[in-house]
């Protein structure tokens, strides 16, 4: 069978998650004990069930401890096991529970929304390594609607790599597992004319390929990646998200990654994408 675990932190979009693979034919179930995983996924083979997706969070109390042992004992009996982590940062998550009004699954009258979230970090700390993160801060519900279903498309036999370009200015992106900086590269955004467009427009790509210092930063990048690949794969990473960020978002950091996914698409399953972009 292929399951999927979708758990993460309050308020993250776990539900929208559920919702989308159930409505990609997904057989879901929602806030399920640990304890009961495995003969839950026992039930549902000797139903013919092939995939399916379920939803496990901290409101699991004390069994979540046992989530990792699990996982592991169903990936040895042959299930493709697959773990979604959703988070968001405190900013987004207060907001997210002031809009909907809703109550906190660790609120009990004596701690604040913040301490109910610090203490659910604190709790899912060790589940949150289990598979592939996901951070929903700056994500539309649309956006990670398609997430879901790229994660979900992922054929295991091989590694997917993630070029993402971001703004220093708006921080780090959470999922990223490594992190490029080219804010020390000329900047096209003191081109007046420059300015308003961004690195997927042809102005800005003739005057940034016309800057040795970007082509031997892309040359560092690529070379880097493609010597450390192997080892991402032999550690059984179905997914690797390499963040080439600069000031501002839009012109170095959108240019060096449409180049670096065009350089690794012959190479496997290549994903891009522009943190700061519409």
């Amino acid at each position: 069978m292929q399951i999927t675990l979708i758990t993460g932190l309050s308020g993250s979009g776990k539900s929208i998650a559920l919702h989308v693979l159930e409505d990609h034919g997904l057989y879901c179930v929602d806030n399920l004990p640990v304890s009961v995983l495995a003969p839950l996924v026992a039930d549902l083979q000797s139903q013919g069930q092939q995939r399916v997706a379920i939803g496990i969070d901290v409101r699991s109390g004390d069994t979540l401890a046992s989530l990792p042992a699990e996982v592991a004992r169903l990936r040895g009996t042959g299930h493709d096991v697959r773990v979604m982590y959703l988070e968001a940062n405190d900013d987004t998550l207060v907001m997210r529970f002031s809009e909907t009004r809703r109550r906190h699954p660790l609120s009990d009258g004596s701690l604040t929304l913040e301490e109910c979230l610090k203490r659910e970090r604190e709790i899912l700390e060790s589940v949150g390594e289990l598979g592939h993160r996901i951070d929903t801060s700056r994500l539309s519900a649309n956006a990670l609607r398609l997430r879901v279903l790229e994660v979900i498309g992922i054929d295991r036999s091989q590694l997917t790599l993630l070029f993402e370009s971001f703004a220093f200015k708006h921080g780090l992106p959470r999922d990223a597992d490594l992190v490029f900086d080219a804010r020390c590269l000329p900047n096209p955004h003191y081109d007046p004319r420059l300015r308003p467009l961004n690195g997927c427009d042809p102005e800005v790509i003739a005057f940034l390929k016309a800057e040795p210092e970007v082509a031997r930063m892309l040359a560092h990048i690529q070379g880097f990646v493609t010597q450390w690949l192997p080892s991402y794969v032999r550690d059984n990473r179905s997914y690797l998200t390499v963040a080439v960020g600069c000031t501002g978002g839009q012109h170095r950091s959108v240019y060096l990654v449409e180049q670096l996914a065009r350089a690794f698409a012959d190479g496997g399953r290549v994903i891009k994408r522009h943190r700061e972009l519409p």
